[in-house]
């Protein structure tokens, strides 16, 4: 949610925000009508209150008039009469207020982040390469051509598809053997790496709230990615960062020590609605996989300088699985109502000949922290005087999740269809250097 404070002070500042998102403009203006509509609700109600309980004291003194004078009798009853009216009109300026409250929260609910200085302008092809790290490998020269990933899968016996798809249908699989053991390295590896950097882990829960969800600034009602069990109105996460965005909801959280650092580590479901024909073959895009998520809490000062540092983290577990690859600044059309900004890793695959995504990482400031009211203490004042609560900013990061998969199978696939597995994964995998092929592969 937005800062509305702000959005009153500043309102161009939201208006170029979503003209940079190529969102509603005309938002903000409707957003400024409705909160001077609840203001002025408001403040009818309050006078009417305030008339109210005025009336109330004079029927009490009328009250005690009328009993030691009849002739005060006339007056108390008109009084009570005067005062049931007012009660009525009370009610109504009270719901009137009410209304408009609502109304304002359901326009400020899809008001996206305001996006901060030096997020690119325009849509998902907007994006500008911050940089490049690392050769892609060059096939040619070593004589042979790569596979791509579902082939190397198929000739190590490590993905299986078509039982995926007998199992739960299209876009599932199972992953099985070395390549199995390969995810799960992977995934121990990040939680190892996180570990040492201050990260606690959590084991997240796979179904929320729709509170939870829309907290985190998801639209249940019109996000079709999103997997929603209605019996029970729950929905299936499509990333652990819903889980633990809701961990400290309507709490008070203790950063005097520095930002909260946890690890989600869960699996994660996504519909990929729209994406009919797109990355069909593989694993490149399916609904379920399995992710370590960085998330953080921090003060609003420290956030920018957290995110670049979990940018570096995404980079070098990158370095550790030897993969080529760029860092992209995201297009503010394609951050996502919650992100403020948000870099994307794009590892090299040598078989679609472009990067594709690996991680991300967004610095979605107080936004969510507002949906979801979780503050931090600000410091005592002058003379020992209690301090008040603010807002906290929150950022999330991919650190290894399926999908890597994809570029370490085919950036360190060898001639005969075996794959060589990076230096720092073989001791999770009990020091194994090849996942050996075992049956021939077939010419290309």
């Amino acid at each position: 949610m937005i800062d509305l404070s702000l959005l009153r002070e500043n309102p161009d500042l939201f208006r170029a925000s979503q003209r940079a998102r190529q969102a509603d403009v005309e938002l903000v203006d409707r957003i400024l009508e409705a909160d001077a509509s609840r203001r002025q609700a408001i403040s009818e109600f309050e006078s009417l209150r305030a008339e109210q309980k005025a009336a109330s004291k004079d029927i009490g003194r009328l009250a005690g008039a009328a009993k030691k004078d009849p002739s005060q009798q006339g007056a108390f009853e008109q009084a009570k009469a005067q005062a049931a009216q007012l009660a009525g009109q009370v009610k109504e300026a009270e719901a009137r207020a009410e209304q408009a409250q609502r109304e304002q929260d359901e326009l400020t609910s899809r008001m996206e982040n305001l996006i901060i200085d030096g997020v690119p302008t325009g849509g998902e092809e907007d994006f500008e390469v911050v940089k490049t790290v690392g050769q892609p490998r060059d096939f040619e020269a070593e004589g042979f051509a790569p596979r791509d990933h579902l082939e190397i899968g198929e000739i190590v016996d490590g993905i299986d598809m078509a039982r995926g798809a007998k199992v739960s249908g299209a876009r599932f699989y199972f992953l099985k053997g070395h390549v199995a053991r390969l995810e799960q390295a992977l995934l121990s590896m990040a939680l190892d790496y996180a570990s040492r950097r201050g990260f606690t882990m959590l084991t997240t829960p796979t179904l929320v709230r729709p509170e939870t969800m829309a907290g985190t600034g998801f639209n249940v009602k019109h996000d079709d990615e999103i997997y929603r069990l209605e019996r029970d109105d729950l929905y299936l996460v499509g990333t652990s960062e819903v889980a633990i965005a809701g961990y400290h909801a309507d709490e008070i959280i203790d950063l005097s020590d520095g930002p909260l650092k946890y690890l989600g580590w869960s699996t994660c479901y996504r519909r990929e609605a729209g994406s009919a024909g797109k990355d069909t073959r593989g694993i490149i895009r399916v609904h379920q996989f399995n992710k370590a998520e960085m998330f953080v809490y921090a003060r609003v000062e420290d956030a920018e300088a957290m995110h670049a540092q979990m940018l570096a983290w995404e980079e070098e577990m990158l370095g550790l699985c030897e993969l080529s690859y760029r860092v992209i600044d995201t297009a503010a059309g394609d951050l996502g109502s919650s992100a403020a900004r948000k870099f994307d890793c794009e590892a090299w695959v040598p078989t679609q000949g472009t990067y594709r995504e690996l991680t991300s990482t967004s610095n979605c400031t107080t936004y969510q922290a507002r949906r979801l009211n979780i503050r931090e203490r600000t410091p005592e004042g002058a003379e020992g005087k209690k301090g008040g609560t603010r807002m906290v900013a929150t950022l999330n990061g991919t650190l290894a999740t399926t999908r890597w998969l994809v570029a370490i199978l085919e950036t360190h696939q060898q001639a005969d269809g075996s794959v060589r597995i990076p230096e720092a994964l073989r001791p999770y995998l009990g020091g194994l250097e090849v996942i050996p092929a075992v049956r021939e592969a077939g010419s290309r």
